[in-house]
């Protein structure tokens, strides 16, 4: 591949730069955290593309102190010459106009994940200020933009025997809510790219804490490294990682997989190191080429009997980490964002792999294969087991019968988007919240105790839990593959626990539930948690609530030289129900706090973390973040 040119030639135009400013959203996904964090990733993943076509081996990420990000590669260099047909530089040409790269036609890229050729314009666009600085040709070049227009030509500068791209860029505050970054979520991306792309260094600086922090991300062993990385908070069942790789001329799969001795899948697809979280063809391919290989092997070695039924995808895929990397030519995604991959191709062509290559590794490792195949037949007994108590999930039997649960007390309205379900900690809380809520819209499923921590347990254990069976039924979606968020009947699920340890720990249950069985609701901002005030101060006959102890010094301060009383909320049950409805039921007046998943990978490590079996990696976690926390009540 280190033969192939890219030059102002290989530069392709499709058309203007007009609407990104207008419709941001449109082009980086929302113009909160979510957006900011695409403005990086779309510069990164244009180095990225150079690696992955042998040009780049270094990345380096600074975000300064000023809020700008300044992003420098060691590949080739954007192309400078001018393009005859605008006479301007092909750097400009790329950083003002929409679709203007070198992946649409030349021989520029072979494969990368920047196919739409939005990236680098949109950041530009989208930042008060954009320098570009190009190592190519024997000098330096450099050229300033502002909100997408160019303030200065490009300019040569010194020579260099150096070649790369350094951008530095201001995010436009008129366009972002906040210039807040989440060095985590920033961190754990860069992390994923470099287990992706095999010796590939990236480097991550953040000059805005003290001291900086900096990370260094290199993997030789690439998605070996990755699961290695994944599991190591886990009871792995099989010591060796399955590797597979398989190449032919437009396309190809590298899949490495481990088993552990939980109960939830955790695979993750990329196509083009673009994490494809609806999945694709390649996902498809895997799943269906794992179940006829486990079930092959099975059946071949004796260990299941003619008598026996097949096992199921979701009994082969039980505690399987996964990671399924494609690389192709000509990659179809669905949107910008990219999150399913459609191409045909790709189906078989992993299917085949898989087939072969974990026959192959199951002949080689009988001792694995022995106790993958059991830990599979475990789940078909667990399933068999879950049947009944899942037929009772059903909308159908469950919902159409009116067989909501007894102790929820529903709302008069019934168009979804109207609608809002409270899941409140105790009976007590819950007896509060049925009297403060506005009975048309709002319905009240009070939750006795901490629920089953799902985590640790199988479906059939999960649906023999009343707690459980009672969201279920009430939210009417069903769970797992059976889920369908169109039989939705709340519009918001709202978390609603005490403000204490215990509080903290049922919500943690309950999105581990939700995260682990119906994470739609979660992705597709369905589910909230409720903000309670933490303190109540009594003003004479003025009566004042603080949520944060910043509110309640700004509050004091407001009030000094005065006499006053500090009640500092425990439980729900401290309050009335008016008082429950006027802080934290009123759509009016209530804060509600919107969960998000922008990061799987991030996601699916805390749940692992805070709610698996291993005690080390939870202590580790608390240690490391104890320090953010403001208070604990014991």
């Amino acid at each position: 591949m280190t033969d192939s040119t890219y030059d102002a030639k290989d530069i392709t135009v499709l058309e203007g730069l007009a609407a990104v400013r207008k419709r941001p959203g449109m082009y980086i996904g929302s113009t909160g955290t979510r957006g900011l964090h695409h403005m990086i990733y779309e510069a990164v993943d244009n180095s990225i593309d150079e690696a992955m076509a042998g040009f780049c081996d270094k990345i380096f990420i600074v975000i300064n102190k000023d809020g700008s990000v300044t992003e420098i590669d060691n590949g080739r260099g954007i192309p400078v010459k001018k393009m005859d047909k605008y006479d301007r530089p092909a750097v400009e040409i790329v950083l003002t106009k929409l679709h203007a790269g070198g992946k649409f036609g030349g021989e520029g890229y072979k494969v990368s994940g920047g196919l739409h050729g939005v990236g680098i314009s949109v950041v530009n666009a989208l930042s008060e200020k954009f320098i570009v600085e190009i190592r190519r040709d024997g000098y330096v070049f450099q050229q300033t933009f502002e909100k997408g227009n160019p303030v200065t030509d490009l300019v040569r500068g010194e020579k260099t025997n150096h070649s790369g791209t350094l951008v530095t860029f201001w995010p436009d505050k008129e366009i972002f809510e906040e210039i807040d970054y989440k060095s985590e979520i920033l961190s754990t991306r860069f992390k994923e790219m470099a287990f992706l792309n095999k010796g590939l260094e990236i480097t991550f600086v953040d000059k805005r804490q003290e001291p900086e922090l900096r990370e260094s991300y290199k993997y030789e062993g690439g998605i070996i490294d990755f699961i290695k990385y994944l599991c190591e908070k886990k009871d792995i069942i099989h010591k060796k990682i399955i590797y597979m790789q398989n190449q032919e001329t437009d396309h190809e799969v590298e899949i490495a997989m481990q088993y552990t001795g939980g109960y939830s899948e955790s695979i993750f697809s990329f196509a083009n190191n673009i994490n494809t979280t609806e999945g694709g063809t390649h996902l498809s391919g895997f799943k269906g080429a794992i179940t006829r290989t486990v079930n092959d092997y099975a059946r071949s070695s004796g260990l299941l009997k003619e008598k026996d039924e097949n096992l199921q995808g979701e009994d082969v895929r039980e505690g399987l980490t996964a990671i399924i990397s494609v690389r192709l030519k000509e990659p179809q995604f669905e949107g910008q964002t990219k999150t399913k991959l459609g191409n045909s191709e790709i189906k078989g062509f992993v299917e085949s792999t898989v087939n072969s290559k974990l026959a192959e590794f199951f002949e080689e490792n009988p001792d694995a294969a022995k106790a993958i195949v059991a830990k599979c037949i475990d789940a078909s007994h667990a399933r068999s087991a879950a049947k009944k108590a899942r037929d009772l999930t059903r909308r159908k039997s469950m919902l159409e019968s009116g067989s909501l649960p007894g102790k929820l007390a529903d709302c008069s309205m019934s168009e979804p988007e109207f609608c809002e379900l409270y899941l409140v900690e105790g009976d007590s809380a819950g007896g509060s919240a049925k009297q403060a809520r506005d009975r048309r819209f709002q319905a009240i499923l009070p939750l006795r105790g901490k629920i089953l921590n799902v985590e640790k347990a199988r479906l059939h254990k999960i649906l023999s839990s009343v707690e459980i069976l009672a969201m279920i039924t009430a939210m009417g979606t069903g769970i797992g593959d059976e889920f369908d968020i169109k039989n939705a009947r709340y519009g918001k699920i709202i978390i609603m626990t005490d403000a204490d340890v215990d509080g903290a720990h049922i919500r943690t249950l309950i999105l581990t539930f939700l995260f682990r069985y119906m994470p739609k609701l979660v992705e597709e901002g369905y589910v909230y948690i409720a903000q309670p005030p933490l303190y109540q101060i009594k003003e004479s006959k003025d009566v004042h609530y603080a949520y944060s102890d910043e509110e309640l010094k700004k509050v004091l301060d407001s009030i000094k030289n005065k006499k006053y009383i500090i009640q500092r909320y425990k439980g729900l049950g401290e309050m009335d129900a008016e008082q429950l409805w006027d802080t934290t039921m009123d759509p009016e007046k209530r804060t509600l706090l919107k969960v998000e998943i922008e990061d799987l990978l991030i996601a699916d490590d805390i749940f692992s973390t805070l709610m698996g079996d291993k005690v080390e990696p939870r202590r580790e976690f608390i240690e490391k973040n104890a320090k953010g926390v403001t208070f604990i009540d014991v």
